[in-house]
């Protein structure tokens, strides 16, 4: 590893296995949530009700990619098909209270997961490593041209 930049890389490899398994439900536990659900509801969350063509822009998949994961969506009875709220033709996918409350069990366990991980971590260096993290996210998100919408 010769520059900085080679050990970010493995950093956020080993971030990226790790963050799997974070929670105790992350080993098998019936009710979790997959990765693909869970990005798909987080969004769904922070933008509202979206349709499929919706999805694609925002994620840059296929149709075919996002009509598989949101018909098992649908099948696990976390996001409902539901009229444009503003009158479009397209219907839209919104989350269900199901939806809803496995999304926050499952952002907990991760969140309750993190804290237990930086317990010994000052309050400012928790803010400080937040902040480099989305300043990351952001640089990827206008390389990518599809920023995520934050509050």
């Amino acid at each position: 590893m010769d520059k900085p930049v080679d050990l970010v890389e493995f950093e956020l490899m080993l971030l990226g296995r790790y963050m799997h398994l974070l929670t105790p439900k992350a080993r098998g536990a019936v009710g979790r949530l997959d990765r693909s659900a869970y990005l798909l509801l987080s969004r769904i969350q922070v933008q509202g009700p979206m349709s499929i063509g919706e999805l694609s822009a925002a994620f840059g998949l296929d149709t075919s990619t996002l009509n598989r994961q949101t018909a098992a969506m649908l099948r696990a009875g976390i996001v409902e098909r539901i009229p444009d709220p503003a009158g479009g033709i397209a219907r839209k996918f919104a989350m269900t209270e199901e939806g809803e409350q496995r999304l926050a069990a499952d952002r907990t366990e991760k969140r309750d997961g993190l804290a237990t991980i930086m317990d010994d971590w000052t309050e400012e260096q928790v803010t400080d490593f937040a902040a480099h993290l989305a300043r990351l996210n952001g640089g990827v998100e206008k390389l990518d041209g599809r920023p995520w919408p934050r509050d």
